[in-house]
């Protein structure tokens, strides 16, 4: 099948990406549903033809940050006469979509995470001064069957998405609110678009979903499931030439089952990093917030996980004062931390989300006290995080570079367990996996010597 050509660009995009790589991913599709009207993106919002700010609800005062970056954008849309199109899409568009027109004259648009692929019909809109500037509603499938089937990347990493919305409805998160019911697409949309990924030399996809492991998505009919699970699909997407490492994110412990662990033993191109959340390590908080987990259960999965590949890597997210959180819950959490021992972490302090049950219980802890256990959490974190680092001084690792170092003559790329790896190297060397004898290694990357390359410049 023949490919229509895109237009030449004659129009200028900027799209500012805030928060998860579920972010990333739709602000990259963005760019594919524009394309073919003729927007080509850009670096900056100077000059811009259109505006659009990709906004994430997850993060405390997301929204104040989305008006603080409209009060610039307004004065970049002046200087245009006027001419500039704005939009705000993404979870915090989602949530706040009327409150946003209201407050911000500028906004031209308002689009939610599943109306992204209307963007050429809603900028005709704008064009005509006719229809609606709001766009909120609920359409995964819909989205998902409007996208373009091929893609444009830049790089040899890219993000995938295979599942998106949450079922899971934990006491102190909105996105099932701002995102959906949990959806997983066909198998076969997938496959053609990771082999359209492939064909451009993506070397490394990272398969994406609010709740990546709760993916079910309807399989080809020759191979006799009416579904497959995330670790069918792990496997199916490894047999697709030209991937040399397979990742996902983010997963939910109620969803590890037992053929995904199974996946991280018997299929090399899945890396040895498993980025599996667990709020808090106190039963007590953990029903509070609604996981359906507990304790015990996480610490069984990341054994299990440890037994099919030694040599993982764990991350993992944490919530400190969570209403009712008391000094022993807390020290339940780092008492879990110390028992399974991360790569790589992120801990935030608990901030009311507007809707969610959390935000009306009772027992919300003193901002003071949520501050002291932060910084408590966070040494212990980084202290792990700079062991593992220290741990790969003295190995050969393997490397995909992806570009640039922080220095001139070197070069940056990503171990198998996500850190980054920085050496001297040729820019020519990007897309490619190489050895590198580590050396050096801080909290944040490791840095060493190129031993050798595996394969010719692509």
């Amino acid at each position: 099948m023949t490919e229509t050509a895109q237009p030449k660009p004659t129009k200028k995009v900027f799209i500012k990406t805030y928060g998860c790589q579920m972010n990333v991913y739709d602000s990259e599709r963005m760019k594919d549903v524009l394309a073919p009207i003729g927007y080509g993106p850009v670096e900056g919002p100077e000059g811009a033809d259109l505006v659009v700010l990709n906004t994430c609800h997850i993060r405390e005062k997301a929204t104040e940050k989305v008006y603080s970056e409209l009060g610039q954008i307004k004065k970049q849309k002046a200087k245009t006469g006027g001419k500039m199109i704005v939009a705000v899409a993404g979870c915090v568009a989602q949530a706040e979509g009327e409150e946003i027109m209201r407050r911000a004259p500028v906004v031209d648009l308002v689009l939610g995470p599943q109306a992204y692929h209307k963007l050429p019909e809603m900028i005709a809109r704008v064009h005509r001064k006719t229809g609606d500037r709001l766009e909120t509603e609920f359409e995964t499938l819909e989205k998902f069957d409007a996208l373009p089937k091929q893609r444009s990347v830049d790089g040899p990493v890219a993000y995938l998405s295979v599942q998106e919305g949450c079922d899971k409805f934990c006491t102190f998160c909105v996105v099932p609110y701002t995102r959906g019911a949990e959806l997983s697409r066909p198998v076969d949309d997938i496959v053609i678009e990771a082999r359209s990924l492939a064909a451009q030399g993506v070397r490394e996809v990272q398969l994406l979903g609010q709740n990546v492991n709760a993916y079910h998505g309807l399989a080809p009919q020759l191979e006799g499931d009416a579904e497959w699970g995330l670790g069918k699909l792990v496997r199916h997407v490894a047999k697709i030439g030209g991937f040399d490492r397979i990742r996902y994110t983010t997963s939910h412990p109620r969803d590890m089952d037992d053929d995904l662990i199974a996946a991280h033993g018997d299929t090399p191109e899945l890396m040895p990093f498993l980025h599996l959340p667990v709020q808090s390590g106190s039963n007590r908080i953990l029903k509070a917030m609604n996981r359906g987990h507990t304790r015990e259960h996480y610490l069984d999965i990341m054994r299990r996980v440890k037994e099919a590949r030694p040599d993982i890597g764990f991350a993992s997210d944490f919530i400190v004062g969570f209403p009712g959180e008391s000094d022993r819950d807390f020290e339940d959490t780092m008492d879990l931390v110390r028992e399974v021992g991360y790569c790589i972490a992120y801990s935030f302090k608990y901030s009311e989300r507007p809707g969610t049950p959390a935000a009306e219980m009772f027992g919300q802890v003193p901002e003071e006290v949520k501050t002291e256990r932060l910084h408590r959490l966070q040494a212990l974190l980084w202290e792990q995080q700079t062991a593992f680092n220290q741990s790969k001084i003295g190995q050969t690792v393997p490397v995909l570079v992806t570009g640039k170092g922080r220095m001139a003559g070197q070069v940056s790329g990503r171990s198998p367990w996500l850190q980054s790896v920085y050496f001297e190297g040729s820019e020519d060397l990007q897309g490619q996996i190489v050895d590198v004898a580590i050396n050096h290694a801080t909290q944040n990357s490791i840095s060493g010597e190129l031993v050798r390359t595996r394969e010719v410049a692509l």
